[in-house]
């Protein structure tokens, strides 16, 4: 099987190209164009394209005028304020690149990432206003404190502005932005990502989602994970408004979408998950969605499923991709009704087939191309290495077809050549991909290989389960053992154990089964695995 054969280019949606366009450039053409339409509401505050300009352009002319010259990176600890996001278009107005913190972050974690970034400037809100402070007074960045209600003086001119500021970033080898992903090592990763890795993803994703003047988008993503710059930047290049929830509105995200008469939806499936446990969503009031999208984790058909009843005229968008691929790769659409809908695998949506210009191919164990291994991606969105060089090495590796595939050994420069492995499993099923778990979720368990996902697809079969998550822990004597966590009914484990066995071998049944009130998310709505880890680490706690 070759190349071609193993990847399908995504050709369900037609697209008009689109210039390539830094991600300041995809903002300031739709400002330009549509100066009185709103371009950011937060709570009951709307902000027009115009507004948020020159409210951006005075923060750039602030940061210039503080740091005395153009900083190259620009750390940002503020999140779901004007000044967040105006502050994010003003460093993106310089030509530098935004290095994203979380307030809510352990205040070493973000100054680690902020030195190993090497920020000259940092952005902060109140409640990281002394985050610097920490640092030895020869280390610290320049910092600029953002205000709730900060407001551009309406009576500067646009043109006095701008006499003060270098012209417009064009160029698109510039970095526009360095998000810090989990490593392996327990050290995150630095990814770097050019503007022209984002631009392609952004000139086929604004007219596959049709955004445009009058569209109205939300923002669940913190800026922290990377799905934030399709949430502002799709966003404000179709000309739409960027309506902004805080936390406790992800927890009613009906309720969200009726009051702010949303037409996309951009989420993690646990947003659905966790609302639906909660008792917060009810059916077929959504009517004004035209298209939702879930990704960062599996999404099972019954939860799309459920969406189709809340959503009722709304495509269901499956998306995939790793933060080093620009966001997302590939998609898969779902329309009309959940009963038309085909079944695969593990009881998920497929991730679907890959965008137009990106190739994938699935390699085993040998390096051989198969109908199930792992993703390995290369293409225009593909980033160009990590932010430590040393961190490439095994992450990326060169194949051609007919031959077999080598691990990058970091011996020679990285091309464009090389594909991004994903670490993650995937199969080719009717012409679409499916996710299949990480490879890293793969154990041994008395000698036999088990793969995490596997396991989790089958629990979440049992009526009793809303929603599930199986970690391997060490047991006292050296062994790995199987321990589930699951939302749900309360159910009899011993009959939850026996229903298990009659679905999977012995040894894929976990060692313990404990119901939670729900599962533990990070700040992206994920699964918290560690966090679960440390709740079912001990078996008192069973």
């Amino acid at each position: 099987m070759d190349i071609e054969e193993a990847m399908t280019p995504d050709t369900d949606t037609d697209t008009v190209p689109l210039p390539h366009r830094t991600m300041y450039q995809w903002f300031e053409e739709s400002a330009l164009r549509l100066p009185d339409h709103p371009a950011l509401e937060i709570r009951d505050e709307v902000l027009t394209y115009a507004e948020l300009r020159r409210l951006a352009l005075t923060l750039a002319a602030r940061i210039v005028h503080k740091h005395g010259g153009l900083p190259d990176r620009v750390a940002l600890a503020a999140a779901r304020s004007v000044g967040a996001y105006a502050g994010y278009l003003a460093i993106q107005r310089l030509g530098a690149a935004v290095v994203p913190l979380n307030p809510d972050y352990p205040q070493q974690r973000n100054l680690d990432i902020a030195q190993r970034a090497g920020v000259t400037v940092a952005l902060v809100d109140d409640r990281s206003a002394g985050l610097f402070g920490l640092l030895p007074e020869r280390h610290r960045p320049t910092v600029l404190e953002l205000g709730e209600d900060e407001r551009a003086d309406p009576e500067l001119l646009e043109g006095a502005l701008e006499e003060t500021l270098p012209p417009v970033p064009a160029d698109l080898e510039r970095e526009a932005y360095i998000l810090f992903t989990s490593g392996s090592t327990g050290q995150p990763k630095g990814v770097p990502i050019l503007h022209r890795h984002l631009s392609p993803y952004l000139e086929h994703n604004i007219p596959r989602y049709e955004i445009a003047p009058g569209s109205r988008l939300t923002q669940s993503f913190g800026l922290t994970f990377d799905a934030h710059a399709f949430d502002l930047f799709a966003t404000w290049g179709g000309g739409g408004t960027l309506v902004v929830p805080m936390a406790a509105d992800l927890y009613t995200p009906v309720d969200f979408t009726v009051e702010r008469k949303l037409t996309h939806w951009f989420s993690v499936p646990s947003v659905v998950r966790e609302a639906h446990r909660l008792g917060n969503l009810p059916l077929g009031r959504c009517v004004t969605l035209k298209h939702s999208m879930f990704g960062a984790e599996p999404v099972t058909a019954e939860h799309a499923a459920l969406w189709r009843e809340v959503a009722p005229y709304s495509q269901i968008h499956n998306v995939y991709g790793p933060t080093e691929l620009a966001i997302c790769c590939a998609n898969h659409r779902l329309t009309g009704p959940s009963s038309d809908w085909p079944e695969f695998t593990g009881g998920t949506v497929p991730i679907g087939t890959m965008y137009p210009d990106t190739e994938g191919v699935l390699l085993d164990e040998d390096g051989l191309p198969a109908d199930e291994g792992e993703l390995c991606v290369r293409g225009p969105q593909r980033f160009d290495g990590y932010l430590d060089p040393r961190e490439n090495t095994g992450r990326f590796l060169s194949y051609e077809e007919g031959g077999r595939a080598t691990v990058y050994d970091g011996a020679a420069p990285l091309t464009d050549r090389h594909w991004y492995r994903t670490g993650d499993r995937v199969r080719r099923e009717g012409g679409l991909m499916v996710h299949c778990g990480r490879l890293d979720q793969q154990v041994k368990i008395r000698g036999h290989r088990v793969e995490i996902g596997e396991v989790e697809a089958v629990l979440r079969r049992h009526p009793a389960v809303v929603d599930v998550a199986v970690v391997a822990l060490p047991t006292a004597e050296g062994e790995t053992e199987l321990v589930a966590a699951y939302a749900g009914r309360e159910t009899d484990v011993a009959r939850f154990d026996a229903w298990l066995r009659e679905q999977v071998p012995l040894h894929m049944v976990p060692a313990r089964i404990k119901r939670l009130d729900g599962l533990p998310l990070n700040d992206n709505g994920k699964t918290d695995r560690k966090a679960l880890a440390r709740i079912l680490g001990t078996p008192e706690g069973s």
